[in-house]
């Protein structure tokens, strides 16, 4: 009998047209590191009495579908979850490399059918009606370079057989730490020892009264972008910044030596005081929980840009 693995499990995702309706076609194959997307119903337990002391049978509660998928910072895939982030790109460019530039401030988001499969069950879970609820990733020295996008879909169907067809493929060109930068009002901030990135859509859950006990949908709420960037204190550029409650505007960017790159624009950076203490000795940090707002020169709060070969999201 065959067990099923992560190591076998595919995925593949797709754009909707309808709100909840897995497109036929269109689906592409993409990479992930983990993923709990998934689908629950409770059951609610009987407060009847009269029948003795064994408890009445338990009745279905509604029906819950989220959950979290770990992807790769790549040159090409990551677009995908931009665009489920910020809504369709501007496209720039007649020919490779293409710039894409995702925009904040979007009041639709698009909705995608995400499939997960484990074909030696085998098991097919199509997640449609998902909607990005949030979006993090963090820059530091070395490790892995990955993004944690949180879903809330509608809900789950499984089969034995893939409802996807023959995902389109992308070519994997990941980005690393190694890549990374950071600046601050156009020049480049240093001592910075690692960074934190949220990005929130802050969905409200449509739970109406339904048959099937799912959501008729998510609606974006106001925006959250915020963050952390912890520093080596060796000057009072930031500290000052943040005594005065002036904004900045702080740009995350990764460069692949090809033409690929991403780079992600906060327009309107705002830092609170922080708490620096010694702590014995070695060398001084200081930690900003920093905040986000819209920028009234440039007219939204962030931009994303990705330059790539894809030609279009």
């Amino acid at each position: 009998m065959a067990r099923a693995q992560g190591a076998r499990a595919l995925m593949a995702l797709a754009f909707e047209t309808i709100y909840g309706t897995p497109p036929v076609s269109g689906f592409t194959r993409m990479p992930f590191a983990s993923t709990s997307l998934g689908a629950e119903q409770p059951l609610l337990n009987s407060e009847l009495l009269g029948y003795g002391r064994d408890p009445l049978a338990p009745i279905k509660d509604a029906v819950t579908a989220d959950g979290d998928i770990v992807v790769p910072l790549d040159a090409e895939a990551f677009g995908f979850w931009l665009k489920a982030a910020f809504g369709a790109p501007t496209t720039t460019g007649v020919e490779a490399p293409y710039s894409h530039e995702f925009q904040s401030g979007s009041w639709t988001l698009p909705s995608m059918s995400i499939e997960t499969g484990m074909p030696e069950v085998p098991r097919y879970a199509m997640y449609s009606g998902c909607v990005l609820d949030q979006i993090t990733w963090q820059m530091q020295r070395s490790g892995l370079l990955t993004a944690t996008a949180r879903l809330v879909a509608q809900g789950e169907t499984v089969g034995t057989t893939t409802s996807a067809g023959t995902p389109a493929a992308l070519e994997l060109k990941r980005f690393g730490h190694f890549n990374g930068s950071i600046t601050r009002n156009g020049t480049a901030l240093g001592n910075v020892v690692s960074a934190e990135i949220t990005y929130a859509n802050n969905l409200d859950r449509i739970e109406t009264i339904r048959s099937d006990g799912r959501i008729d949908g998510a609606d974006p709420s106001i925006a959250a972008l915020t963050g952390r960037i912890e520093v080596r204190f060796a000057d009072q550029t930031l500290v000052t910044q943040a005594i005065n409650g002036e904004a900045c505007e702080m740009e995350f960017a990764y460069v692949l030596p090809s033409v690929e790159s991403f780079t992600f624009a906060v327009h309107a950076v705002y830092l609170p005081r922080p708490w620096i203490e010694i702590s014995g000795p070695q060398g001084v940090q200081a930690t900003f929980d920093w905040q986000a707002a819209r920028d009234s020169v440039v007219g939204r709060m962030c931009t994303a840009t990705l330059v790539n070969g894809v030609e279009s999201y």
